[in-house]
This record gives structure tokens, sequence and C-alpha cells, in this order.
């Protein structure tokens, strides 16, 4: 939803109270006296000491008088298991190719005989995927969820083809990229469909299943990515999706039943907000190019670095105006960044995604470089994580679901992520298999509780029929988050081994390791370590790897800590276990806007109010 200037905010009992002019009807009257009513009722039980704010947003009663809701269909238990097992296979390729590389990257660079591209093998999927999530979500506002969803998975596949069959480093990295823009549209699909399912009070159940299958994938990928390194081919990182974007399209096609606007394709081409789409592109690529080059390709003072940063920084001013004034539909709804709680959701919601990719990118490089181990061994280790983080997240949307509370639960995640990121710092040369396990065991309870939490929260603050474009925003966010994660990972990691150099010299290695292990080469040559024949020049490599690594997890400590103290400015509202399901396509949005903008009646026309409150 977006503000109108003519807008103005004032307070009554606590409560934010907005007003917005439309031409008088005898429905906007009703509506009016109905909203009132509700005030007058809301005040009330906040001075009887009510715990929890009604999550009934402003505009749901406009927007079910404009006909942009429908009744939810009975489903068969069969139906619904059916969708639910495609939504959890696309779930599972979108999230699984984030982390499947982790233990196959130095492989992967060594075979394509490209070390300089070791970051953006991973780095180029997740930078992709969170610049197009804002613009999969508009499609399935403007095309209808299900012949979009069923495009991207299409899309995914045949961009999964292309890394398969890559010949060098730039053909993967650009198949990378296209595999990243086409997961970004599976993941929050997802998650966007079910909203259009169920009810805020059963989608937790439902949300909670896809945060295990998140965790799932996302802890098996380092381990399914080491067996096939070590027993077939890195290529088989890639060819794995395609029997599951197989079978999930045909699920997909056969049971999936959901608003089908059947809009033309030009009519929607003119409807999508392009600005916005190129502005928030620019954003993110220019950002994030900005810091992943500087201090490893250009100096941080160089006029290339700068230039990034500053317009990249630039643009965001630009896609604020132009989501603001400009769009007809706008890609966000910035309304939802207009109170507090909102924005710690959000920031809690951006901290873990930070902490939590990048605990699973960096834990495989300290096995496989530090204590030594194989891909596939790495990928054995972190088994216990990965247990503890698909337990814990189902158990967390069973709980949700039961009691209507989330809040308290973030806190906790907050915490336990915080606690366990912080003794990941304490990871040594020495460091026992058993205290490792125990890390990841605290780290991964913290980490599953806030997968899904922070969804349940933003959705819950907003109207059903925007709960596409919030879930997109978060979607971004998280991304956004995922990809910075990964490229300051990196910008630490190359610093730490470049500060080590003088230590390496002084150990007496020869001038070919030392060339392997310098800052922009080190991630992609934990293999030479091996070589090292002399006990004290291999501890000396070990330990430079630890010190950076050891870098890295006081960064993402800090990021978690950050999120602790946001977490503390989460409001809970009510969850309600009643539900309509959204009809798509371009009418729908026209009839939405109508209810979310204040529009401004013509000279001498008639205007009639109607106030609205939330807390």
């Amino acid at each position: 939803m977006r503000s109108h200037p003519s807008s103005r905010r004032y307070t009554i009992a606590n409560f934010s109270v907005y007003s917005f002019c439309s031409t008088r009807t005898s429905l906007s009257r009703k509506m009016t006296d109905r909203k009132e009513v509700a005030v007058e009722q809301d005040a009330k039980s906040l001075e009887a000491g009510a715990p929890e704010v009604p999550s009934q947003t402003p505009n749901d009663q406009t927007m079910e008088q404009l006909d942009i809701f429908e009744a939810p269909k009975i489903r068969t238990k069969l139906r619904i298991i059916a969708i639910m097992i495609a939504l959890n296979l696309v779930l599972f390729v979108g999230a699984l190719d984030q982390t499947i590389v982790a233990t196959s990257i130095p492989t992967i660079s060594a075979a394509l005989h490209s070390a300089a591209g070791y970051t953006w093998i991973g780095g180029a999927y997740l930078l992709a995927n969170a610049a197009t999530a804002p613009m999969w979500a508009k499609f399935s506002d403007i095309w209808g969820r299900k012949p979009v969803l069923l495009g991207a998975v299409i899309f995914f596949a045949i961009a999964s083809i292309i890394a398969a069959l890559s010949k060098n480093m730039e053909m993967l990295i650009a198949a990378r990229a296209l595999q990243g823009a086409a997961g970004g549209g599976l993941m929050q699909l997802v998650f966007i469909v079910i909203s259009d399912l169920f009810s805020i009070r059963t989608r937790a159940l439902y949300l909670g299943m896809m945060g295990f299958t998140w965790a799932l994938a996302g802890s098996a990928g380092p381990l399914i990515g080491g067996a096939f390194i070590e027993l077939v081919s890195w290529r088989w990182c890639f060819w794995i999706n395609l029997p599951l974007c197989g079978l999930s399209f045909i699920l997909l096609l056969l049971f999936l039943d959901v608003h089908n606007p059947r809009t033309k394709l030009r009519e929607g081409i003119v409807a999508v907000d392009w600005l916005g789409t190129i502005c928030i592109l620019a954003v993110t690529l220019l950002l994030l190019l900005g810091l992943d080059f500087g201090g490893a390709i250009f100096p941080w003072s160089s006029p290339k670095i700068i230039c990034l940063i500053v317009f990249g920084t630039a643009m965001i001013g630009f896609f604020v105006f132009s989501e603001k004034r400009l769009a007809k539909y706008p890609l966000m709804p910035l309304s939802i960044f207009s109170n507090w709680s909102n924005n710690a959701i959000i920031l809690v919601a951006f901290a873990h995604s930070m902490v939590s990719i990048g605990v699973e990118f960096y834990l495989p490089l300290y096995l496989q470089s530090v204590k030594q181990a194989s891909p596939l061994r790495s990928g054995i280790l972190i088994i216990p994580m990965m247990i503890t983080e698909a337990a814990v997240d189902i158990l967390s949307g069973i709980l949700i679901s039961r009691t209507g509370r989330y809040r308290e639960i973030t806190w906790a995640g907050l915490a336990l992520m915080t606690l366990g990121t912080g003794l990941y710092i304490n990871l040594g040369i020495d460091t026992p298999v058993a205290r490792i396990i125990g890390f990841e065991i605290i780290g991964g309870i913290g980490t599953a509780l806030l997968f899904q939490t922070p969804v349940i929260a933003i959705q819950n603050t907003v109207s059903q029929a925007d709960t596409a474009s919030a879930t997109a925003t978060m979607s971004f966010l998280r991304n956004l988050a995922t990809s910075l994660s990964i490229v300051l990972g990196g910008v630490i990691f190359q610093n730490g081994m470049a500060s080590r150099h003088s230590f390496l010299v002084d150990a007496g290695l020869s001038g070919s390791v030392l060339e392997a292990l310098s800052g922009d080469h080190a991630a992609a040559n934990v293999e030479i370590i091996k070589s090292i024949q002399d006990p004290a020049q291999r501890r000396a490599a070990q330990g430079a790897y630890a010190w950076s690594l050891r870098n890295i997890f006081i960064m993402y400590t800090s990021v978690a800590a950050v999120g602790l103290v946001a977490g503390a400015f989460i409001k809970q509202r009510h969850m309600s276990s009643e539900h309509t399901e959204t009809k798509t396509g371009i009418q729908q949005l026209t009839k939405r806007e109508s209810a979310n903008w204040t529009r401004v009646g013509e000279e001498g026309a008639e205007v009639g109010v109607c106030v609205f409150a939330s807390r």
C-alpha cells in the first residue's frame, strides 16, 4: 500500500488513525460507521490490558467489498498432499542450489582452471536470486500464481542444464546467475501460494514444513555436493535438479487450483513496474559488485569501487521515489516500513539470513582447510546441524499454529543463534570434533526457530491481498542479505589471508605455496595444504585459514547481536483462523490500489472519509 501526500496521520487512544478520501457512496458511509465502532471497541480492549494487537488490517473489509477475495475452496486431502509435495520439491531444489556447491567449489575451480571464480560460483546464484525476487511476486499478481510458478520451474531446469554442461568458469557463473534468477521465483512463490491456500494460523504449520525442507536442503547441500565430488562428478550438483523439477512440474500442473486470471501477455507486460524493476536490479548489482570487487580486485579507494557503491546507494532513493510516486502497481508496498514492529521483523530476518547462509557456506571451508576433512567428510560433519534445524523448524511451526504466538519463539531463536555463532569464533586447529558438533546444535536450534517466524509476523500485519507483495519484500531483503553475507565473508576472508602473508613467509613456505594461499586464491586451494610435507609449515597454513575464518565468525556474531536487539521491538498480533483466497489479475490489482490509495476528488465533488485504525 502507498500513502498519498494528502493523507494525514493522527493518534486516538493509542491508535494510529489514517484517513483517506474517496467519492461518497453508501458503501463508504456504512464502512465508516463500522470502522468507528471497531475503533471504540479496540480502544476499550486496550484499556482493559489486552495483550495482543488485532490482526485485522485496515483494508481487509474494504478488499472484501471490492471483490478482491473469494471463498476458500474445499480441497480433498489427496489434493492438498499432492500440492504440498510439489511445493516442498520446488523449495528444496531452490534452497539446495544455494549450498550444494559449498563443498565442491574448490574442485570446480580446479577443474575449470579458475581460482578467481571461487566466490562467484555461489555469489552469482545468490545475487541474481536477490535482484529478481520482487518481480516474481508481481508477475504472479498479474498473470496468476500457477502459470508463473510453472514458468519458474521450467526456467530453473534449463539453467541447471547449462550449468551442468559448462566448459569454463564464465559459462558456469552465467548459468548460476540464471539459476538464481529462477530460484528467486521458486522460493518466494512457494510461500505466496501457501498464504493463498491457508489461514494465517493454519499457515504456520505448513510454513513449518517448508522451514523443515529449507533447513534440510540448506544443510544437506554440502553433504550431497561432497558425495557427488567423490563418487561421480561436480556436474551432478546441477543434473540432480532435473528429475526434481520434472516431478514438481507435473504435480503442480495437475493439482494446484488457485485463482487464474488468464491475463493476456501484452496487457501483463504493460502492467509490470519496469522502472522499479530496473532500479532494484541496479541497487542489488551495483552495491554487491562494489563490495565484492573492493579490496580483492581493485583497491577500496579506486574510482570504480567508489562509483559502484555511490551509484548503488543513490538508486535506493530512485527506487523509493518510483514506488511511491510513479508506479501504478508497485513492486513493494512501502507501507510495511511504516512502524517499528515491521522494521524490527525485517531487520531480524535480514540478520538471520546473513548468519545462516554464512555458517552453511564457511563452516565447510573451515572443515576442509583447518581440519583437513574431505568434501564428503565435511558434509557428514554438518549433519548434526542439518538434523537439528530440520526437527526444530517443524516443531516451531506446530507450536506457533497451536498457540498463536511467534514473538517469544523469535526471541529464543535470536538468543541461541547469537550464542551459537559466537561459539564458532573459538574454532581452531585443535578443536575436537565433538565440540564442533555441540556448537552446530546450539546454533542450529537458534537458526531453525527463525526460518518462518519473520514470514508469519510480516504476513500477519498486512491485508491478505497484500500478502504476496509483503512476502516478496521480505524475500528480496533476505536474499539480499544472503548475497551480502557471502560477499562480505569473502572480502573478510581474503583480507585475512593477505594479512597472514608475512606469517607464512616466516614459516618458510615456498613461493608457489605462498601464491596459492594468497588472499584471492586461498579459498580455492585448500587441497594444497595436504601437499606440505613439513608439519610446522602445514600447521602455519592451517593457522592462517583458522585466523581468517575466525574474523568471519566475529562479523556474523555481531550481525546476530544486532538482530537480537531488533527482536525486542517486535509486537505480537492475534493470528486468525479465518481465511479468504486472493484473486489475481490486473483488474484485481486496480481494485486493490483503489482501496490502498487516497484518491483526490475533482473540484466541487462530494468527498467521503473512511477512518481506518491500526495499532
